[in-house]
């Protein structure tokens, strides 16, 4: 009697990535190290932001880019903040135009040159002051000009007009705890979040009401990340209570989130 081996079929199975050549990559970048869960990346269709290293302060590369290969350790950086940089973000309607959050409690807006940076760029065009704590998220609307939605250790969402430096909206009861990471939707009329309590929320942030939330979409304690999808549904990453990645794909319907998957990955 033979037995057969079943290999689950897969159009990705016989196909094999090629790592680029050196010199079409970005080396001797000193990544910021700082604790915070973040890309520290962020990239545009002329630049390449990093978040890196930086003594008495905050700061960040801005590459163009066709800058590729070795980077120079005296290559100039945007370093106006008085903590370390924990997120950034280019605004989608100038690729000249970069927002920072960082540790010391505040929001800044920087032009970058249209050629990128020749010297040190030490003064923002916009400082935003509202978080009591360290600013870990900041993130543009995808759709209106000049709007910005920044988040704090302090369980705050925030959302600034750029333009006058005023606080739009002030999002202060929904987050009872640590928040992960914020998502606009296509046209910025709802975002989502993941939150420490383990919960993800959808948001309107006009109204200050919460439109639908799951409570436990992940049940391990480690920190999980949530970001909207194209035709509205939620996609998620997280742990199990085993610590086991999982991905789960969640459809709101009616005020409340239904769970369309959810699968481990080893």
């Amino acid at each position: 009697m033979s037995f057969r081996k079943v290999v689950r079929q897969s159009k990705f199975r016989h196909v094999f990535g090629q790592p680029v050549k050196n010199d079409q990559c970005y080396e001797d970048i000193r990544v910021s190290r700082v604790t915070w869960d973040s890309t520290f990346c962020a990239v545009n269709p002329k630049f390449l932001a990093v978040i890196v290293e930086a003594g008495g302060g905050g700061a960040f590369l801005v590459l163009p880019l066709s800058k590729t290969g070795r980077i120079d350790k005296a290559y100039p950086t945007v370093c106006g903040h008085t903590g370390p940089v924990l997120d950034i973000d280019w605004c989608p309607h100038n690729d000249e135009v970069i927002a920072s959050g960082s540790e010391d409690c505040t929001v800044m807006v920087w032009q970058i040159p249209e050629n990128g940076l020749a010297s040190p760029l030490t003064e923002p065009v916009v400082v935003l002051e509202g978080h009591t704590k360290r600013v870990g998220i900041v993130t543009w609307h995808p759709t209106a000009r000049n709007v910005l939605l920044s988040a704090g250790c302090d369980n705050v969402v925030l959302i600034w007009n750029v333009g006058t430096a005023e606080e739009l909206y002030r999002l202060d009861t929904l987050h009872p705890d640590l928040i992960y990471n914020v998502s606009w939707n296509r046209n910025g009329s709802l975002f989502c979040s993941a939150c420490k309590d383990k919960s993800v929320r959808i948001i309107d942030p006009r109204r200050g009401t919460l439109v639908a939330e799951r409570e436990k979409a992940h049940e391990g304690a480690r920190p999980m990340r949530a970001i909207f999808l194209a035709d509205g549904k939620v996609f998620t990453t997280g742990f199990s209570r085993m610590s086991e990645r999982q991905l789960a794909l969640w459809d709101p319907v009616s005020g409340r989130s239904k769970i369309e998957g959810r699968f481990c990955l080893a």
